[in-house]
């Protein structure tokens, strides 16, 4: 199976691998929307879609399109199928918190990874802002070594995940990177949101992630009833292609509880 990958965005904010079948109609197949992260695109979640192809009808939105994170929200449910399971990190959790505040009633079930409710701290949106400028200029410089560092386990800097992460973010382009940037800096405070999701939820994070670390994540988890906390071992920012075959199978325990 293979998902098509563009240099330029497509038209529609959604590269779809397989036609999606609403599991509400009897259909065998759960509509499952993924939303990636800051710098990535529909290759992130490539591993999970193949390793479910038997269970889900995936979505890979597209996030390169807008500089603000209610537009993107706006946009992804736009195109779903009427009701779905929704998947995300990082950023693409930024989108799907937004997502549950403006149409909760849409989404059977929802799997926040390595991402967070929470605003930039002071720190970071220096740092972001830093970037913002440096693009503007006409500077970017994709995954840097220093960014390499703070997105996977220090095992996996070098080698076949970290030539995937900057193919990636060749493909998604300064630009792109230009309006996620701004979208996520601007983003609101989402926290307000975790208290009224009533969905099964799993979350889950890097035992060493630097971006959204577990103390993040454990804050999710106390704020929403009822939702699942996994924690990967020997992991950074992003477990989906850091531990492929750990995140698939996290999904799919999933899929099947609803």
């Amino acid at each position: 199976m293979s998902l098509q990958l563009a240099d330029r965005p497509p038209p529609s904010p959604f590269c779809v691998d397989r036609p999606a079948v609403d599991a509400g109609s009897g259909g065998r197949l759960e509509p499952v929307v993924f939303l990636p992260g800051l710098l990535c695109d529909q290759a992130l979640w490539r591993p999970q879609i193949d390793a479910l192809a038997d269970r889900a009808a995936p979505m890979v939105a597209d996030l390169t399109l807008d500089d603000d994170i209610g537009a993107m929200a706006r946009r992804v449910l736009a195109a779903a199928p009427p009701r779905f399971s929704l998947a995300a990190l990082s950023m693409g959790g930024y989108v799907a918190l937004e997502i549950m505040r403006l149409s909760p009633e849409r989404v059977r079930r929802l799997a926040l990874i390595d991402t967070s409710a929470q605003p930039d701290s002071a720190e970071r949106a220096a740092r972001r802002r830093v970037s913002l400028a440096a693009s503007q200029r006409g500077r970017f410089l994709g995954v840097t070594d220093r960014l390499m560092g703070d997105l996977v386990h220090p095992s996996r800097t070098r080698g076949p995940i970290a030539d995937s992460l900057r193919a990636m973010a060749g493909r998604v382009g300064g630009g792109a990177f230009h309006r996620q940037q701004t979208a996520i800096l601007n983003r609101p405070d989402a926290r307000g949101v975790l208290p009224t999701i009533n969905v099964p939820t799993l979350i889950a994070v890097g035992e060493q992630d630097h971006v959204t670390p577990p103390c993040v994540a454990e804050e999710m988890h106390r704020l929403i009833r009822g939702s699942r906390l996994a924690v990967f071992k020997d992991c950074g920012h992003l477990p989906a292609l850091e531990l492929p075959d750990e995140t698939s199978a996290l999904l799919r325990d999933w899929l099947d509880d609803l």
